[in-house]
């Protein structure tokens, strides 16, 4: 499936200086970045999360010069001595007059990766990104959904759109190839009525909030995921403090630090299989000193590297 650029051109930055693929019919890679800037939105224009995957590129740059030095999240280099092949396949292009087919786009994108036996790492976008993301895994489950963020996501729609931002965990638990869904990091006050939270549990959600990351620490959150899974991570910026991350459009103190989160995702490294992961909900206009997209870029770095000293690629 050749993937025309939006936005994007080869002297531009690609993730930690990946090589650029943007043809996935020839896509040769065990990961594989892709951008999606662009997902359903409440009838307010083009998302202030779309700059986000830019951002967050932009933001690796300098990571990629430093490969192969001692990263001491990991205690080594990134890729632990392991010949993996990381590539940027650049963004789903995107139309605004053609919403429907944004999101079609970006589901195309996503399986066409998994159809090459890539793990995709996606870069939105809003909150509606992990809709088609996870639809492409149809016939690559089941996952096991991991969310961090501040809000359940489980409304099933606002003024008439049921794929927006406040939807995507609802609409996940909705996918026979979603087995389980667990959600961490909740806290604050946010779109969900107690309506959403009783169906969320109905559903079988595990919910942990950030009082009880806080408390009990990452290994007790590992402890109540199953083991032996594979885990498809959807992680919005606000989930984690906005000490750490600023640049969200809802923060709420109290959330997640960096140790906590880089724990839960070296953790499920090591406890399963990682079959993708998104990041969302980044809004570059509100950063501080980039220090958003430097954590971002570090996030997904961190899940990298741990997935370079796990058995996934042996």
């Amino acid at each position: 499936m050749p993937l025309p650029l939006t936005g994007f051109d080869s002297r531009s930055q690609t993730f930690a200086g990946a090589p650029l693929q943007t043809d996935l019919s020839r896509l040769e890679a065990d990961i594989a970045v892709l951008g999606v800037p662009h997902g359903i939105p409440y009838g307010m224009g083009p998302s202030t999360s779309a700059p986000a995957p830019a951002a967050i590129r932009a933001a690796s740059a300098r990571t990629g010069r430093f490969l192969d030095h001692y990263d001491y999240d990991l205690g080594g280099p990134l890729l632990n001595g392991k010949n993996l092949r990381i590539v940027d396949c650049g963004d789903v292009p995107a139309d605004p007059l053609d919403i429907p087919g944004n999101v079609t786009r970006a589901r195309d994108a996503v399986a066409a990766i998994l159809e090459r036996g890539a793990v995709p790492i996606v870069l939105g976008g809003d909150d509606s990104i992990p809709i088609p993301v996870l639809r492409a895994y149809q016939s690559h489950g089941p996952v096991v959904l991991v969310q961090i963020d501040a809000h359940i996501d489980f409304r099933h729609e606002i003024e008439g759109v049921t794929e927006g931002y406040s939807s995507p965990i609802r609409r996940a638990s909705e996918m026979e190839w979603v087995d389980s869904i667990i959600q961490i990091g909740m806290r604050g006050v946010g779109s969900a009525r107690r309506s959403d939270v009783d169906d969320a549990l109905a559903a079988g959600n595990t919910i942990i909030t950030a009082r009880e990351v806080h408390d009990g620490g990452a290994a007790a959150v590992l402890s109540r995921i199953p083991a032996g899974a594979s885990y498809f991570i959807t992680l919005d910026c606000d989930g984690l403090d906005p000490g750490v991350m600023p640049a969200v459009g809802a923060p709420a103190p109290g959330g997640l630090t960096f140790f906590q989160t880089i724990d839960i995702l070296h953790g499920l490294a090591h406890k399963g299989k990682i079959a993708g992961m998104d990041l969302v909900e980044m809004v570059p206009a509100l950063d501080l000193n980039g220090t958003t997209s430097m954590t971002a870029a570090r996030l997904i770095l961190n899940l990298i590297g741990a997935m370079a000293r796990s058995s996934q690629f042996d």
